[in-house]
């Protein structure tokens, strides 16, 4: 069976939920829908966290970023991390978690280094994405960067079935832009219950088709996406470096993209540190 049949392949099992999670993932999931009741309470909400010594860490850690913390008053425990979040930054970082969770058990030390390089990827995507909604597109910043967080995760569920595989990376990654990203993205985007919204932001993201300055969603990923310092390595060929977004750059409300990311470059780097853990 040739790469192309085996993208196929795994996009056609995911389009039917016939997905393989590693068992962490599958507690994080429950996780994830405990926390979409309208009825879980903040104390509740609390205990669950603090089971998942990462996840608690993380919250704790947003909620002291730059981004998160106006005041400059330093949290110090989950619940009053999750009390200056709200649960919609809460269930980001569960995503957060459940993406990094899909890499969790590969050992082939190649894809590892794929995985860990598209988190970095993943993690400065998000912090670009939720300053860039918070000051030029008017966008709810959680939104934006809990797409921004699941917008590479069917690059991670299909770096979770590499090793199954052998060789299925290699060759041109047009390959998988064309056979894999939006059919087994799709899959396992509606296992993870991503609000229609999302999607439909994901979709323009794929797509390619954005407005400069940014209006929507997907107008800010794609920004965002451009932006970010590391490439996904699944859209980059080997030995070739990746061509800067140095010139992108446009005036919007009297500023300059430059100067906004300039003056939200402590907001970017904080949110990044924490996300990274």
């Amino acid at each position: 069976m040739d790469r192309l049949d085996i993208f196929r392949q795994i996009a056609m099992q995911a389009g039917k939920g016939e997905l393989t999670f590693p068992v962490n993932v599958n507690a994080t999931l429950r996780l994830q829908q405990a926390l979409s009741d309208p009825d879980c309470h903040i104390d509740a909400a609390s205990k669950m966290v603090m089971a998942e010594p990462l996840l608690a860490a993380r919250t704790v850690a947003i909620a002291n970023s730059v981004a998160y913390n106006r005041s400059g008053m330093v949290i110090t425990n989950v619940k009053a991390a999750i009390d200056r979040l709200g649960f919609r930054t809460l269930k980001t970082l569960v995503a957060a978690v459940i993406v990094r969770q899909l890499s969790s058990e590969i050992l082939d030390p190649a894809l590892k280094a794929k995985a860990d390089q598209l988190w970095h990827h993943t993690v400065h995507v998000a912090a670009l994405a939720q300053v860039i909604s918070r000051r030029i597109t008017n966008i709810d910043p959680d939104t934006a960067m809990f797409a921004a967080i699941v917008h590479e995760v069917g690059g991670f569920y299909l770096l979770s079935r590499a090793e199954e595989f052998p060789g299925l990376l290699d060759g041109d990654p047009e390959d998988w832009v064309e056979y894999g990203e939006k059919l087994i993205g799709r899959g396992v985007l509606k296992k993870l219950e991503v609000p229609a919204p999302v999607m439909q932001a994901l979709e323009a993201l794929w797509s390619g088709i954005h407005a400069l300055p940014p209006e929507s969603l997907g107008d800010t990923l794609l920004l965002a996406n451009a932006l970010a310092p590391i490439v996904s390595p699944l859209h980059q060929k080997e030995g070739i470096a990746r061509q800067g977004a140095t010139d992108i750059d446009f005036v919007i409300g009297g500023t300059t993209l430059s100067a906004m990311l300039a003056d939200s470059s402590k907001d970017v780097a904080s949110l990044t540190a924490s996300l990274l853990g």
